[in-house]
C-alpha cells in the first residue's frame, strides 16, 4: 500500500487576489511557505525558468520564511539568488539586474507585525487572481516538479547597484532639504542613502528597521501615520516630506504647510512629466482615483484609461498595453518610461524630487495640482461572501439619479456632472469600499445621499459607514 505524502493543512484564505498573506505561526508557517516555494519553482520551471531572486522585508519572521521559501524552490531544481533584507521593488529590480525573470518577495507590506506574506513575479508575469489560486491547486494536488539535484543557493548584494541605477536616472536641479519617514520598515535601510546620494539634506524619522513598528504603522495612505512628517516640516527648514510603507512600494507626500498629496494627484504630476517626452501616451489609473485625471491627462496630450484596482492587475494591464505610466489610489505608481514598469516608491520619490527641484519653491507645482472635495475610502463591513453579490445586485438594479455614466469595470462607479460615487467589493476583506468626490460640499452630500438610497434599498440591516 502506497502512502500519499502528508502536507500541512493549507489555509485557503491566505491566497488573496494580488498576493499571499497570513498570520505568522497560524495561517502562514514555514511548512506552508516551503510548499509555496515548491509551487513557485514548479511554475517557473514549466515556463522555462532557471533562477528565482528572493528577498524579505524587516519583519521578524522574514529570515525563517526566506529559508523555507528557498528550500521549496531549490527542491524543484531551480536556483535561488537571495538578496536579503530589502524593499519589495529591489527584488523586482533583481529580476532585471541578475536576468532571472522571476522574483519573490516575503513581505507583510502594511499589515500588522504578526502578519507576513509573499508577492510573486514568475518569468515576467506578476501573479494575480487565478494564477495565485493555481498555486494552491498545485499544492493540493502535490503537482510539483522534482529534481535529482536540487537548485543552488547563493546570496548577493545589489543595494549599491540599485541606488546607483536610480541616481544615474533621476537628477536634481538644485540641492533640497527633505524629511524621510520610513515607519521602521525596510526602506529605512536604503531611502536616506539614496536621497543623500541625489544631493538632498535628509532629516530621518524612524529609519531604523524594526519589524515590531514601535512608532507608527508604516502605511502612508492613512493621514494619522503622516503626523510626524507634518510636525517635523513645521519645526525644521525642510521643504518637503516623503513617507514609505513597510516594503517600499507606496509613497506618501507632504508639502511644507502639511498638505497631503494623495497618490491620484501624485500621478498627475508624474503623468505631465512623462507625457512631455511620450506625447500621446496612455495613462492608466484605478476606479478609486479622482475624475480630475481624465481632463488632466487629455490636457497634457495623453490618453486616460480607468482600470481595476489592484497593484498586480495594473502591472498586467500596463504590460499588455505598453502604457508608459500607471497608478492607483492606494499609492502604487508604476513607471515604464525610464524604469521597468513595477511599483517602486523609492524611485517615485526620486522622480518627484527631480520634477519639483526645478522650482525655487518645491511646493508650488504640488499645490497647483487640481483638487476636489472627496472622502477617504469608507469600508462597509459585511459578512464573508456578501460584498461581491451585493455589488452585482446594485449593478443590475441601478436607479442612480442624475448619473451621466455608470462604469462597471470594477464595482459600480457612478459619474455625475459634478462628481462621482464608487461602491466596490474588496478582493481581500469582506467589505464594500465606498468613495465619493465632488466639486462642492453640497454636491458631495447629494451624491452620498443618492448612494445611501440605492445601497439601503439593497441591504437595510447593516448601517453605512457615513
Amino acid at each position: 500500500m502506497s502512502l500519499k505524502p502528508h502536507f500541512p493543512q493549507l489555509a485557503a484564505e491566505i491566497f488573496k487576489a494580488y498576493d499571499i498573506r497570513g498570520i505568522v505561526g497560524k495561517s502562514l508557517t514555514p511548512e506552508t511557505v516551503e510548499l509555496i516555494g515548491k509551487a513557485l519553482g514548479s511554475e517557473a520551471k514549466r515556463r522555462g525558468g532557471k533562477v528565482i531572486s528572493i528577498g524579505r522585508d524587516g519583519r521578524l519572521s522574514g529570515p525563517l520564511f526566506a529559508q523555507a521559501l528557498a528550500r521549496g524552490i531549490q527542491s524543484t531544481g531551480i536556483n535561488v539568488i537571495d538578496i536579503g533584507m530589502v524593499a519589495t521593488p529591489m527584488v523586482y529590480f533583481a529580476a532585471y539586474y541578475f536576468n532571472t525573470g522571476s522574483a519573490v518577495m516575503i513581505t507583510g507590506s502594511h499589515n500588522p507585525p504578526d502578519y507576513n506574506g509573499i508577492k510573486m513575479v514568475i518569468e515576467g508575469e506578476t501573479l494575480a487572481l487565478d494564477a495565485i489560486q493555481a498555486l494552491k491547486r498545485r499544492i493540493d494536488a502535490n503537482d510539483f516538479e522534482t529534481a535529482t539535484t536540487p537548485g543552488t543557493y547563493e546570496t548577493r548584494d545589489l543595494n549599491d547597484a540599485y541606488i546607483a541605477r536610480i541616481v544615474g536616472d533621476a537628477k536634481l536641479s538644485r540641492p533640497m532639504k527633505i524629511v524621510v519617514d520610513c515607519g521602521n520598515g525596510a526602506p529605512g535601510a536604503y531611502a536616506p542613502k539614496l536621497f543623500r546620494a541625489m544631493g538632498c539634506e535628509v532629516t530621518e524619522l524612524f529609519c531604523e528597521v524594526d519589524g515590531t513598528f514601535p512608532n507608527h504603522h508604516p502605511d502612508p495612505a492613512q493621514p494619522k501615520n503622516l503626523q510626524d512628517v507634518i510636525r517635523t516640516l513645521k519645526e525644521t527648514d525642510a521643504e518637503l516630506g516623503l513617507a514609505f510603507d513597510g516594503d517600499g512600494d507606496r509613497l506618501g507626500v507632504v508639502t511644507k504647510d502639511g498638505e497631503i498629496i494623495f497618490p491620484d494627484r501624485q500621478l498627475m504630476l508624474f503623468a505631465a512629466d512623462v507625457l512631455s517626452r511620450v506625447p500621446g501616451g496612455e495613462v492608466i489609473f484605478d476606479v478609486k482615483s479622482s475624475r480630475n485625471l481624465f481632463k488632466w491627462v487629455r490636457d497634457h496630450g495623453g490618453r486616460p484609461t480607468m482600470y481595476k484596482t489592484g497593484h498586480s492587475l495594473l502591472k498586467l494591464e500596463m504590460k499588455r498595453t505598453g502604457a508608459p505610466i500607471a497608478g492607483e489610489m492606494s499609492g502604487h505608481i508604476f513607471f515604464k518610461e525610464r524604469w521597468y514598469g513595477f511599483d517602486d516608491a523609492l524611485y517615485c520619490g526620486a522622480r518627484l524630487l527631480e520634477i519639483v527641484s526645478k522650482f525655487a519653491d518645491a511646493n508650488v507645482p504640488l499645490k497647483a495640482l487640481p483638487d476636489a472635495i472627496s472622502t477617504p475610502e469608507l469600508n462597509w463591513q459585511l459578512k464573508e461572501g456578501e460584498p461581491h453579490a451585493l455589488v452585482e445586485q446594485i449593478r443590475k438594479t441601478g436607479g442612480f439619479v442624475g448619473a451621466t455614466e455608470v462604469i462597471t469595470i470594477d464595482g459600480v462607479r457612478v459619474e455625475y456632472p459634478d462628481g462621482f460615487g464608487l461602491a466596490r467589493a474588496s478582493n481581500t476583506t469582506p467589505v464594500i469600499v465606498l468613495r465619493f468626490e465632488a466639486e462642492t460640499e453640497a454636491g458631495l452630500k447629494r451624491i452620498q445621499e443618492d448612494f445611501r438610497r440605492v445601497l439601503t434599498a439593497a441591504k437595510s440591516d447593516v448601517p453605512l459607514p457615513y
